[in-house]
């Protein structure tokens, strides 16, 4: 072991060992006194924390998807087959959709996008769901959001077959989750839980703070830590919270799905937690060919050094979003072909 002048090292024997204590040599201390405890705080830095691969852990999944629909086409199965709806022109939803039907094709999942005029009725949208529902070969189906503003997500999203919503977003699989039944998860909640139980992060009697109360992430994500899964202790925060520090400061496993661009800073965060960064923002970086980086609610930087595990943004959660979609879609073939 070394230390930094003007610190030094003296033996301690005891019975079977030896020890060693550091000792100060006073007059050098006088001297150097900023240098010196500048170089003993170093030594006790946190390493950087252990980053959560999610592009990795997702290609794994996909992996595993990719040899159990072989195995499932090689008894003699359909593939199964993901029907995604897109509604309108937003770029981001387009580029979304398009990267989920890359994923499918690449496990072997049969994948249709159909994209209505965007001045469909919602009565009209509501009979293409319905006939969706009712055909035979379609295992899942994805309405893909935000709709158009003449368009109520909530009918569209009630209206899915419950045992085809592969999104998770349906109010039955809702319920199901909450009474512990069997259903579909939102993806991104399971890519969470499936990033957690392949980081190795015991979540059991731990304290879980989640920040944001989405329907999509956030209430999943708590149920999800807090249920026979899980079994930590769920702290939620959001909007109303007051003073959000002293709840996050607490955490163990710490998720933030807010979508505000550094909200957590290093100093609520505690020593050696793990944070789960689902939050994509755009911020301007004229250095990039697009003129913006993404970035999560999390103030990376400055709390990576800080904590055990974080997850970077992007490469984190988002990539586990489409393989957990996967993993729904196979669930669902699978189900109807025993039904």
């Amino acid at each position: 072991m070394s230390v930094p002048e003007p610190f030094f090292i003296r033996p301690i024997s005891k019975k079977g060992a030896t020890d060693c204590c550091i000792l100060l040599d006073r007059p050098a201390y006088n001297r150097r006194s900023q240098h010196t405890l500048s170089n003993i705080r170093s030594l006790h830095r946190s390493p950087l924390a252990q980053l959560i691969d999610g592009k990795s852990i997702a290609q794994e999944i996909r992996n595993e998807i990719r040899a159990e629909v072989a195995d499932w086409v090689h008894t003699g199965h359909r593939p199964p087959q993901l029907t995604v709806v897109l509604v309108g022109d937003d770029p981001a939803s387009a580029s979304y959709v398009r990267g989920k039907q890359r994923a499918a094709e690449e496990v072997g999942i049969e994948s249709t996008t159909l994209t209505p005029d965007p001045s469909i009725s919602e009565h009209e949208l509501v009979d293409l769901v319905e006939k969706l529902n009712r055909d035979p070969d379609v295992d899942g189906i994805l309405v893909q959001l935000p709709l158009p503003p003449h368009i109520n997500p909530t009918r569209i999203i009630a209206t899915i077959d419950p045992d085809k919503d592969v999104d998770g977003f349906h109010p039955e699989n809702a319920g199901r989750l909450m009474t512990g039944q069997k259903g579909f998860i939102p993806a991104t909640p399971f890519g969470i839980m499936e990033l957690l139980r392949r980081s190795n992060v015991s979540i059991e009697s731990k304290e879980c703070v989640v920040v944001g109360r989405s329907n999509i992430v956030g209430k999943p994500t708590a149920l999800l830590l807090g249920g026979p899964t899980g079994n930590g202790t769920v702290t939620l925060c959001h909007r109303k919270t007051v003073n959000l520090a002293s709840h996050t400061r607490r955490a163990d496993i710490l998720v933030v799905a807010v979508g505000k661009v550094n909200l957590i800073t290093a100093d609520m965060v505690k020593e050696g937690a793990t944070v789960i960064d689902v939050g994509i923002n755009r911020v301007p970086d004229p250095t990039r060919k697009r003129g913006y980086r993404l970035v999560g609610d999390v103030d990376f930087k400055n709390v990576e050094p800080k904590v055990a595990r974080i997850t970077p943004v992007p490469g984190g959660v988002g990539p586990m979003t489409i393989a957990m979609l996967l993993r729904n879609t196979l669930t669902a073939a699978t189900r109807h072909a025993f039904a």
